[in-house]
């Protein structure tokens, strides 16, 4: 059978694959930093010239921010359109990893051997995964199944706001599709897939709370001034309640309940909530008390912080009365 013969292939490539793959893995295309710029074009011509190699119709189109891959390859149906994305998340603070986030290398973990470093699982992996397999291929059957569109974007991790205003501009093109895959999410295990149909979608926002017109000294001022750090500390604990649920005024409205169906799907899967948090070292799941914790993660809505900075934060002490205090908090 074709499809036995292209997993064999893909077998037999697969040190070729993960050498391909690393290559990519070693730019540091972080969307979200002006600083890194240079290195998503660089990320987006690394993937045009290997679409090129497979005989794909491949270009870098420029955007407002950073540059869409698009290609297209093959004829027929069905019309098969790929998406991923090739930048990455920043990787601050640098001391919590083991080694330079952009030098991958695989390494043994209790889980069996992992690709480490930023982009191997979101989503360069994936998207390399997509690539490979249509590698693997044409090099057994000498020819393309069907009409293949490649969509990769380079804003992903900063809001994607290209991609809407780009799939309008090139709809003709791009919104006709028969089928569109987007693997950028999991699997339930390394044993039971998963196709994913929809996604909670993200709100950011960035909090400031401004105190004094400058930092002060505390000893002359603590106590009479306002501390924005702790202003911003009574925020953000009153976002949820002893219950875990978000107190912000119809934060729930519109949010429809897990149909019975869909339930019993999650129930038979058996997930352990104990050993998914035993995992990173926790015991309690923190969301919505009278929630399961596939619920929280998968259909509720959150409120998380995830960032927060005021006063001094380097090494040894220093009593400054903050001026301001941020915080970043997703919903």
């Amino acid at each position: 059978m074709t499809i036995d013969a292209v997993l064999s292939r893909i077998d037999t490539d697969l040190d070729t694959a993960i050498d391909r793959l690393k290559d990519l893995l070693r730019i540091p295309s972080i969307s979200t930093d002006p600083a890194y710029k240079a290195d998503c074009q660089k990320a987006a011509d690394w993937l045009v010239d290997d679409l090129k190699a497979l005989g794909v119709d491949a270009e870098a189109r420029p955007t407002p921010g950073h540059p869409m891959v698009v290609g297209h390859v093959g004829d027929g149906a069905p019309h098969l359109l790929f998406y991923g994305h090739y930048d990455v998340q920043p990787v601050d603070p640098l001391n919590l990893w083991h080694r330079d986030p952009f030098d991958p290398a695989i390494e043994d973990t209790p889980s069996g051997k992992v690709l480490r470093g930023r982009g191997t699982s979101d989503d360069k992996g994936q998207l390399m995964t997509f690539v490979e397999a249509c590698r693997a291929w044409k090099a057994v059957t000498g020819d393309w199944p069907c009409k293949i569109t490649f969509l990769f974007e380079g804003e992903e991790e900063s809001g994607s706001p290209s991609l809407v205003p780009f799939l309008k501009e090139n709809a003709q093109e791009l919104s006709q599709p028969d089928i569109a895959l987007i693997c950028d999410t999991g699997l339930f295990d390394r044993d039971t897939p998963a196709i994913t149909t929809m996604l909670r979608g993200l709100l950011g926002e960035e909090v400031v709370i401004t105190g004094a017109d400058k930092d002060l000294h505390s000893g002359m001022f603590g106590g009479a001034a306002i501390n924005p750090a702790r202003v911003l500390a009574r925020i953000i604990a009153a976002l949820h309640d002893d219950q875990g649920r978000v107190t912000v005024s119809g934060f729930y409205d519109g949010v429809d309940e897990l149909p019975d169906d869909i339930r019993a799907q999650w129930d038979a899967l058996g997930f352990d909530a104990d050993a998914f948090l035993g995992s990173v070292d926790l015991t309690t799941p923190a969301g919505e008390r009278d929630r399961t914790a596939l619920e929280m993660i998968w259909s509720r809505p959150t409120c998380e912080v995830n960032g927060m900075t005021s006063g001094y934060t380097g090494d040894g002490f220093k009593t400054v009365l903050p001026s301001k205090a941020t915080a970043k908090i997703s919903f």
